[in-house]
């Protein structure tokens, strides 16, 4: 289950193994700290135990998996939480039979960041796997809106999806900016597409896709405004040109493949949203030039890495082509 249903799940109430994975290190946090709130823990200090996986080898393990059967005391529940926690097939092995039959006052939480390799015990019966993968922006969107209402605060249905790019989909961020936002409302007020822009600084990568349509639109001045800004940010010509060769090379390809936005968003990897938008774009522009223009930066880009030409000579050149070509 992703993330955003586990407080509808945790109503029906608690299950005895859980694995809490996923690069999102908010949703994870918060799904532990849901899954403890659930168990009305009186003693957190003997009943909250909490081991580092990486020690989970060997005799540690099997000390580990008969521990798990001790009684809580002075509680109904007991929490175990295994961090970073990868067996590999032997070492499931040692964990499978209490996974089948699980004691049924300890709650245990595998909480995995995914980063390393190990039997995936996502797929394993009996673990109930909590997905907390970064959301897509429309899924963060309805996630935030939900969040702000249950404390009386009103945000429109495009400003949460604003939010969402603006925090480049990171919902800790999301989360921080919203509290921020509350703080500037009068009673009454709801959370605008113009106090967010007005507030929340851009992620990097928004203000990317803002200079990369600049250039599809041949807005000059925005597109020097946001190339300033970002380069006093520490971003640099080769990075400029990389972003630029891409965008192009997007255009040529949402232009030559058919099929739904949702179609080409899944060959290529990117957002429908994206998709959507990157085909306006490429109407505007047409296949032919936008075949041009990516040849052509392509072609500066790989001159000012191997030394033919300075970075800046071939960033000006490729926004003369663009601009004025």
């Amino acid at each position: 289950m992703k993330f955003v249903e586990l407080a509808k799940k945790l109503k029906e109430g608690l299950d005895p193994v859980y694995l809490v994975e996923g690069e999102d290190a908010y949703f994870r946090e918060h799904a532990v700290g849901m899954i403890r709130s659930k168990c009305s823990l009186s003693m957190p200090a003997l009943n909250d135990i909490r081991v580092d996986g990486d020690t989970l080898k060997g005799e540690k393990l099997s000390s580990f998996v008969a521990d798990l059967n001790a009684l809580p005391f002075l509680d109904e529940k007991r929490l175990v939480r295994a961090a970073e926690f990868y067996p590999t097939e032997r070492e499931w092995g040692m964990l499978e039979p209490y996974v089948k039959s699980p004691c049924p006052s300890t709650v245990l939480v595998i909480v995995n960041g995914g980063k390393k390799k190990g039997v995936e015990l996502k797929k394993k019966n009996g673990i109930t796997y909590i997905d907390c993968s970064k959301e897509s922006e429309e899924t963060l969107s309805k996630w935030i809106f939900s969040l702000l209402r249950a404390k009386n605060v009103r945000i429109g249905g495009d400003a949460a999806l604003l939010l969402a790019r603006y925090c480049g989909q990171d919902a800790a961020r999301m989360y921080r900016e919203a509290e921020k936002l509350v703080l500037l409302l009068d009673k009454g007020e709801e959370i605008t597409a113009e106090l967010i822009e007005e507030n929340v600084p851009k992620d990097t990568e928004y203000k990317l896709y803002e200079l990369t349509q600049a250039a599809s639109k041949r807005n000059f001045s925005a597109f020097s405004e946001i190339l300033h800004d970002l380069m006093e940010k520490g971003f640099d010509e080769y990075a400029a040109l990389s972003a630029l060769a891409s965008h192009y090379r997007v255009l040529v390809e949402v232009t030559s493949l058919k099929g739904s936005d949702a179609e080409v968003s899944a060959i290529l990897g990117i957002k429908p949203y994206a998709v959507q938008k990157n085909r306006e774009a490429a109407r505007r522009l047409g296949q032919r030039r936008a075949e041009e223009l990516f040849q052509t930066v392509y072609a500066l880009a790989a001159d000012a890495r191997s030394g033919g030409m300075s970075k800046t000579g071939a960033l000006d050149a490729a926004i003369a082509e663009i601009f004025f070509g």
